[in-house]
Order: C-alpha cells, then structure tokens, then sequence
C-alpha cells in the first residue's frame, strides 16, 4: 500500500470534495465510525465503557466529536473535551458538536481538576483527536497538558489519524506525543505511523476507507510503501506441476559452534515451499545438519581445523550452484580470512540470485567491492544495525530511510535493513516498510528464519519486489502468531517456521 504525504492527503480530501462532490461531513462521519468501530471493539474486551475523547478545535477534532457521538448512541458513558479555543473551530467541528448536543452530549472545555483527572483515571479508554496530520509545530499549553494526562493515566489510547505530536511526514515527535495503542488512519498511512519514533508510539495500525473515490487515491505517487498481510498473494500451484517448478536453492552455512543457523534456514526455505534445498556445511557439521534435516540436503565441505570452511570449499561450492537458482550465504560461518575469501570468491564468481546474511555480510566489511562487482545482478543483503554499521552504511542522522535508500542505490543491492518496521530498499529508490512482528522475534536464529523464507521465495521464481517485502511481511506474521499462541517471551525462531504453514495457508485462502 502507497505512503502518502500529508500535503497528498489534503490534497485528496480536497479532490473529493470539489470535484467528486462529495460532502465534507460525509467523509468526516465515515472516520468517525471507523474510529468508534475499534473503540467498541477494544471496550467489549474489557466488559466495561467509560471513554474520555479529547478534541481539537480543527477537522481532527471534529472527527473525534463525531465519534463520542457515535460511542455515547451505542451505550458508552463518555466525556469530550475540546482542547482549544472555540472560536477557531471549524465549521465542520461546530456542525459535529450540534449533532453531539443533539443527542445529550457535551463538547467541554478541557480545565484540570481533581475530579476530572478522576474520572479520567477511571476510564477505560482514551480518543486522542487532537491535531491529526497537519501539525508541524511542538506541542504546548493546554494540548501539551492533555498529551501528559494521556500517557500517564494507564488507559489505552487509540489516536484518530495519528498520535499528536507525531510529525506525519517524518515520524519524528515535536517536542511531546502520545503514546497510543492503536491509531486509526484514513485512507493511506503516512510514513509517521511507521518510521522514527512516529512507528513506536502509532501502536497497532489500522487503515480505514473512508469513500474517496479509488481512481483519486491511485494517482498518488509514492516511492515508499507500507506490507501488509492482507496484501499478499501467492501465485497458484498447476495441478500438473513437480518439485522442479517450485526452485532449486542452496545454503551455504553453518561452522563449529554454530550449526543451528544452517538448519533454522533450511528449514524455513522448505516450510515457504522451495521445492529442492540443497545445504552445504563444513564438513564437521555435517552430522548434525544430516540428523536435523529431513527434507533439506545437506553435504559436508572441506572445513579448516578451527571447524569453519577452508578456501577449498569454494570451487565445491561453485560446482554445486551450476544446478540451482538462487543461493544464500551467511547464516553461522564464522569470522575468518578462509571464510571470507571463500564469501567473496563466490560473490564474485556466481551470477545467480543471491542472499546474503550474518556472516556473509562480515566477510564483505572492509571489501565492498565484492558487492559492487555485482551490480546489476540480483543480491539481497539482510543486516542489523551493527553489521550495516560494518558495511559503511550511515545511521548517524537517525533517519534508517534515508540511510537505506542511499545505501541501495549506491551499491546496486536490495537492502532489508531488520529493526521494529524493518525497511527493505531498492536500487532505484523504491522503499517498503513492514507492519508485522513483535520484541518476541528478537532472539538468535531469527535472522536466519528470515533469509531462508527470502531465498524460498525468490528459488519459487517471484521477481525480488514481490519476494524480499513479501518474505518481510511473512516472517513478521508467522512471529505474530506464535507471541498469540505462546507469548513473546517463550516463543522461538523454531517455533516461527512451524507456524509459516498456517500463515502461508491464511495467504492462500484470502485469494480464494
């Protein structure tokens, strides 16, 4: 889905009401039922309803005083507040608190006391309509004090459009902001929902459809777009296909000490559907990748005495490639001048695809033009912070966007810098941000799961574009089902690949 500006958005708004015709209150009122449609959702999980709205006095607020006009019909004791002056309301927001009065509410005026902070604390849930996309200045004064009231009162959140103080365009926070735990956006995200500080405090996002006309939201142009699951789609499998069509792949992995990374890939590229996995390990680790794999193939390589491979592996390696379509490099090889030499030589020297992680990215640190000599072919690199750091890339300005953008484009690569809202970017700009996963993904092997879904999908013949966001997206989702079924703090990157069947199949069957 397309990232839009917050200038693009207003300029939407404006199409659809000049020229489509369609009336400003119209689109208002359709907001303000997606916003109380979550709110009711998250009130019936608590069995109660006590909600506190707090209003600005422009369009954004008018959207969240439609909404207390909505919860206070559907049986929801609540209070709005209007944080602002009323002489700068909108038309909109006027019209939106006579229809709120209408009905036997009240649009208050926000003033700190003992007993509203209590009723407040007694709430069992919180409506930030304060400001919406259009602010760009810090926060002071009585919204600053109502941004305080919000995040430390223990009550969840759900911000409409975007969490004030949140920088649409950015992610950045002017000064304060508020920490909600679900915002209800309109139409497209903007990139504050997921980059920057903006992607944390956003909390759980949903995109509603309001009802501007689908041919005015596909002219916006936009280089950089947000992966979600309901998005994906699998090609189908002919009836009449074999393992042959579905990718021959190849991993080369794994050292002394660290032969789970090998098999955590391998498993994951046969769980995504790679027809043949073919794994190449050192020669002592062999044993192990042999008694672990059942479906994948693993081989022994010529291996240095310290357990990882020796330089006589590569031209075994190479040999191998000549029968398979994609291959990834890096999971548990260690740190050595041997592995490194081998690394690159076969970076060099094989033009298939390739997917390069962990170790394999090490081996390129201080030799980056073993990735520049593939410009022009297909390679996929997947680091952290630190091993970015280690390839040269920037994030000194804060802005990981920015930083892997000009790396890709410099160095001809797809980069898939991993974090919270992990950005995969392209040689010619174009950036994806992912919406899936959780802190419980953040353990060792997980990194490895993820390259392994990357190269199954890639062997299986989707073009990298599709591949690389859509294998994000699916790690992220396959790790947001096992925090469901086993929480965050016990769940494993092995139990993230038995659940990529049932994640796969949910893919599937929204196709059907």
């Amino acid at each position: 889905m397309k990232i839009a500006t917050a200038e693009q958005m207003r300029a939407l708004d404006r199409a659809a009401i000049q020229d489509r015709g369609i009336p400003s209150l119209l689109l208002m009122e359709r907001a303000a039922s997606a916003v109380a449609e979550r709110c009711l959702e998250r009130l019936e999980e608590t069995g109660r309803g006590r909600a506190a709205i707090f209003c600005g006095a422009g369009n954004n607020g008018g959207d969240g005083v439609a909404a207390a006009r909505l919860l206070l019909e559907a049986g929801v004791e609540i209070r709005c507040f209007l944080v602002g002056r009323r002489e700068k309301m909108t038309p909109d927001c006027r019209e939106m608190e006579r229809r709120l009065e209408a009905v036997g509410g009240k649009l208050e005026d926000f003033t700190v006391d003992p007993d509203f902070a209590a009723w407040c604390l007694d709430c069992d849930l919180m409506v930030d309509a304060l400001f919406g996309i259009g602010l760009n200045t810090e926060l002071r004064g009585d919204a600053y004090t109502a941004v305080q009231m919000m995040n430390t009162c223990s009550v969840p959140v759900v911000a409409v459009d975007i969490a004030s103080g949140v920088e649409a365009d950015t992610g950045r926070v002017l000064g304060c902001a508020v920490e909600a735990e679900e915002t209800v956006t309109f139409t497209l995200p903007k990139a504050g929902h997921l980059l920057g500080e903006g992607g944390v405090l956003s909390g759980r996002l949903t995109v509603a459809d309001i009802g501007i006309p689908a041919d005015l939201v596909r002219r916006v142009e936009s280089d950089l777009h947000a992966v979600f699951p309901w998005e994906l789609h699998l090609p189908r499998r002919p009836r009449d296909s074999h393992k042959g069509n579905y990718g021959k792949v190849y991993i080369l992995a794994g050292s002394v000490g660290y032969s789970g990374a090998p098999v955590l890939a391998a498993r994951a590229a046969v769980r995504t559907g790679s027809g043949l996995v073919t794994l190449g390990v050192p020669a002592p680790v062999w044993p192990v990748a042999a008694q672990k794999l059942d479906e994948a193939m693993p081989h022994p390589l010529p291996s240095s005495k310290d357990g990882m491979l020796s330089l006589e592996a590569a031209e075994e390696v190479l040999r191998r490639l000549e029968l398979c379509g994609v291959c990834l490099v890096g999971p548990g090889l260690g740190r050595s001048n041997s592995v490194s030499s081998v690394v690159r030589h076969v970076l060099r020297t094989a033009h298939l695809p390739m997917v390069v992680d962990a170790d394999g990215i090490n081996a390129l640190a201080g030799h980056i033009d073993g990735l520049d000599a593939r410009r022009g072919a297909c390679t996929v690199l997947t680091p952290h912070d630190g091993e970015f750091a280690r390839l040269g890339g920037d994030l000194s300005a804060g802005d990981r966007l920015l930083a892997a953008r000009t790396f890709a484009a410099e160095h001809g690569c797809v980069l898939v810098l991993k974090g919270h809202r992990t950005i995969t970017a392209f040689p010619d700009g174009d950036a994806y941000v992912n919406t899936t996963g959780n802190p419980g993904m953040a353990k060792g092997g997980s990194g490895d799961v993820l390259s392994g879904i990357i190269l199954s999908l890639l062997g299986q013949g989707l073009p990298p574009r599709t591949a690389v966001p859509m294998a994000v997206c699916l790690h992220g989702m396959a790790g947001d089902r096992c925090a469901e079924t086993l929480g965050e703090y016990g769940m494993t990157p092995g139990d993230m690949i038995d659940c990529l069947p049932a994640v796969l199949k949910e893919i599937a069957g929204q196709q059907s």
